[in-house]
């Protein structure tokens, strides 16, 4: 006779390499921003360029916890729900900070090392970074949604043991507002970034099995 049996299997969210892809991003910020200029010159702009160039991929990382840590579809509507919204903040994230790190990071470096009036070409790196600031306030404010969208789904599985990650990331989401990854500020906050990412993954593996359908006999 057929029958549904419930099995016991490891959660795939608690696996280390879940882990490491949850903090890859964050972490890699923390070691760009002890490379990154405190200021954009002539003297610095060819090196604000280029860091800004290799961060391009790097950037929208910071958005691959939310993918793995919300990879399993909820089996209530709320959840649901949050898991797209949690989703699409993280890509709004991912679009806007790239067009950030493009503006302001190479365009405005590009043309701090041209030569030419110094006044005029101040002028034109505010102007780049007037437009790269909207940007990044736009994709830091819909990353904020997406912790707190992504709070709903985490708790309805894992309860109130999400907390504490929640709270380390809204902190650390609310630095970045104006921190960028600048040494210290900037370095820190993504180091709390990445401790929070590792918090929630610490609630999902605490649970260390899921049931699961099982067909039988």
């Amino acid at each position: 006779m057929n029958g549904v049996s419930r099995a016991p299997r490891r959660r795939p969210a608690g696996s280390v390499t879940t882990l490491a892809l949850a903090v890859l991003g964050p972490v890699l910020l923390a070691f760009a921003g002890l490379l990154h200029p405190g200021g954009l010159s002539a003297a610095t702009a060819h090196r604000w360029m280029w860091l800004h160039i290799v961060l391009l991929p790097v950037f929208p990382l910071l958005a691959l916890g939310f993918v793995v840590l919300l990879r399993h579809r909820p089996h209530r509507r709320v959840p649901r729900v949050a898991r797209i919204v949690a989703w699409g903040g993280a890509a709004v994230y991912a679009a806007g900070y790239t067009g950030l790190d493009a503006v302001a990071g190479i365009a405005a470096g590009t043309i701090a090392g041209q030569p030419g009036d110094p006044i005029q070409l101040r002028r034109l790196v505010l102007a780049l970074y007037a437009t790269g600031n909207r940007l990044g306030t736009v994709a830091v404010y819909a990353l904020l949604i997406a912790i707190l969208a992504a709070t709903v789904v985490l708790g309805a599985g894992h309860g109130r043991r999400v907390l504490p990650g929640t709270a380390v990331l809204l902190g650390a989401g609310w630095s970045f507002v104006d921190s960028h990854i600048f040494w210290p500020r900037g370095v820190w906050t993504m180091v709390a970034m990445a401790a929070g990412f590792a918090l929630w993954w610490w609630a999902a593996a605490r649970d260390g099995t899921e049931f699961i359908a099982a067909g039988g006999d």
